[in-house]
């Protein structure tokens, strides 16, 4: 038997190819996996000697001869295939031994374009696909997790069908997303928004126990190339396996925190946030986001946007708490929490934001893609529409209740006093409702504050139902044929109202 090794993850290789060689398996290799068998006593043919040809072009170009695909793809049981390869001194290649260069990891680090293209592996996919398509003569191995499998095997000189199949199908698996990352990072270097054919790699992170109700089935993926702290790619340090709500929750937290400069806390259930606050600390942030609305808190997501301190850690101790996400939790405080057995905590490191990625949403038999809501005001560029102008404090509470009502789900109002979100209506059919919510959510903490409304009014209803609860300014986007209706109503009141002209659906 014949085995081509030739591996960029030489993790296991030399104890793999030493069994080889114990099975009297003749071993032909290439740069630096050949240097590193040789260098630990094992007998190695280089690539070269065995082909004749040097490898050339700085290493590009080497396992792509004849000699090699006609060792790896001649069909054992067709005569004509076999006479050809003794035509041409091709010899049989049974074990193809590879894995490729990292350029998923070269490129989510910082990169010249240049660079990433080295990393593009040709010879590696090549001969994978090769052996992968003639897995019936072939045993291929892509993942040094499965050296071990193959060995027992042909110590007892019988490599099944079915184990030659599953290899077979993890190296068409793993030439396909190697593709696809590549294809979507190349992509993003293009000045076109949406590509005709739209390919995006994932990589499973693990199997949930299950969906969004028992009955159902879930695994959760990450996005290959992603160097924005997130979700996905936090580090999980305490706690029991996160659920496929807790991780929806977490991500609509973080990225709602991530809009804000100062310290901000938010706290979500089900998608939509019962609390958020910003203030001087992320301590003061916390305890005002929780003061919100302390009943919808149970069983929460807690975001923050500052390192978790022992302040928050003492109040967060005291309550039932799902989840704690932050871009990092300070030692004692990490100690006081993770003596709550259940509490999952999770770091991201420092957080930032991109405009990179797509937002995307399944239906059946489609996806639908768009770009992130990354959308920011400019106070300067909003129009007040109302004979009275917002006081600095108004529009102050205006311009964070607008960027917490981004992360509402429609119909959405939000009331805000003081950087304090203290009333949510989400999520309503009609918008009339979710003002009332709002105010009934809000209670006293209504009187003197402002009101946000993710898109315009189509009646004076909601206009008039938080004026009654105590509003006394109010941002929205305009633009309903109703428009001087609802100005009109402001005027009546004598509250201060301003157009932001952004829309702020969330479905």
């Amino acid at each position: 038997m014949k085995a081509l090794l030739s591996v960029y993850d030489k993790t296991g290789i030399v104890e793999f190819a030493k069994a080889l060689q114990e099975l009297n398996v003749e071993i032909l290799s290439t740069g630096g996996t050949a240097k590193l068998l040789k260098e630990n006593k094992i007998k190695v043919t280089g690539v070269s000697d065995y082909t004749g040809f040097p490898e050339i072009m700085n290493g590009r170009v080497k396992t792509l001869h004849p000699k090699i695909h006609g060792g790896i793809l001649a069909v054992r049981d067709n005569k004509e295939h076999i006479e050809k390869a003794k035509e041409h001194n091709i010899d049989l290649i049974d074990i193809v031994v590879v894995n490729l260069y990292p350029f998923e990891e070269t490129v989510s680090k910082d990169c010249t374009f240049e660079e990433a293209l080295e990393q593009i592996d040709i010879g590696g996919p090549t001969m994978l696909r090769s052996a992968a398509k003639n897995f019936e003569d072939v045993v291929v191995v892509s993942n040094p997790e499965k050296y071990n499998e193959v060995i027992e095997a042909l110590k007892k000189k019988d490599v099944p069908r079915e184990l030659r199949l599953s290899l077979a199908k993890e190296v068409f698996n793993h030439t396909a997303h190697y593709d696809t990352v590549i294809s979507t990072y190349i992509e993003g270097k293009g000045k076109k928004r949406f590509p005709k054919h739209l390919e995006i790699a994932f990589e499973k992170v693990q199997d949930m126990r299950y969906g969004e109700n028992p009955h159902q089935f879930a695994s959760f993926y990450r996005e290959a190339i992603m160097n924005e702290p997130c979700v996905s790619n936090a580090k999980q340090l305490h706690g029991k396996q996160l659920s496929y709500n807790n991780i929806i929750d977490i991500n609509d937290a973080l990225e709602l925190v991530k809009d804000f400069d100062e310290p901000t806390a938010a706290i979500i259930k089900h998608t939509n946030p019962c609390g958020v606050a910003s203030a001087e600390t992320i301590e003061k942030a916390y305890k005002l986001a929780h003061a919100a609305d302390p009943m919808s808190a149970f069983g929460c997501i807690v975001a923050l946007n500052r390192d978790c301190t022992m302040g928050v850690a003492e109040i967060v101790s005291k309550l039932f708490i799902e989840v704690v996400i932050c871009p990092k939790f300070d030692k004692d405080a990490l100690e006081l929490l993770m003596k709550k057995k259940n509490v999952r905590l999770l770091e991201t490191g420092e957080l930032h934001q991109t405009k990179k990625g797509y937002d995307m949403r399944k239906v059946v038999g489609g996806i639908l893609v768009q770009t992130r809501n990354t959308a920011k005001l400019d106070p300067k560029e909003l129009k007040v529409v109302t004979k009275k102008n917002p006081t600095d404090k108004e529009l102050n509470d205006m311009l964070f209740a607008w960027k917490v009502n981004k992360h509402v789900k429609s119909n959405s109002i939000v009331f805000a006093k003081d950087q304090v979100a203290v009333g949510v209506g989400a999520g309503q059919m009609s918008r009339v409702d979710s003002s009332i919510i709002a105010a009934r959510k809000a209670g006293d903490n209504a009187k003197g504050a402002v009101m946000s409304s993710d898109a315009f009014f189509p009646f004076r209803d909601g206009v008039d139902e938080a004026v009654k609860a105590g509003v006394t300014a109010i941002i929205q986007p305009g633009g309903s044929i109703r428009d001087q209706e609802v100005i009109d109503a402001a005027n009546e009141h004598g509250i201060a109202m301003v157009f932001s002209g952004v829309r702020l659906f969330k479905h």
